[in-house]
């Protein structure tokens, strides 16, 4: 993780340690998204039967989508810094 100090420091980027803690609170939040339109198709059963099966469909598929966008957004981020690093290290291994 990191320490107290690396908030005042700029040798090394907080941003690796904490991106798994905003991945999950995305994953979380897509969940209750997704638990909330199912809730909501089952509620509309009495209504529309066939409009509660679109409901819960798309609330599963949507649920699905943003869990996969969280996963590629927070390896984006990851790779980005991977790259730094990199590209540092190639740029001390030449001497500049």
């Amino acid at each position: 993780m990191f320490e107290l100090r690396d908030l005042f420091q700029w040798e090394r980027f907080i941003t690796p340690s904490i991106i798994k803690i905003f991945y999950w609170l995305a994953v979380i939040i897509a969940v209750l998204f997704g638990l909330s339109g199912i809730l909501s198709g089952l509620s509309l059963f009495t209504v529309s039967p066939i409009g509660a099966i679109f409901t819960i469909l798309g609330s599963l598929l949507g649920t699905l989508v943003g869990i996969i966008v969280a996963r590629i957004s927070a390896e984006f981020v990851l790779i980005i810094f991977r790259m730094n690093e990199h590209l540092g290290a190639i740029r001390n291994q030449r001497g500049m």
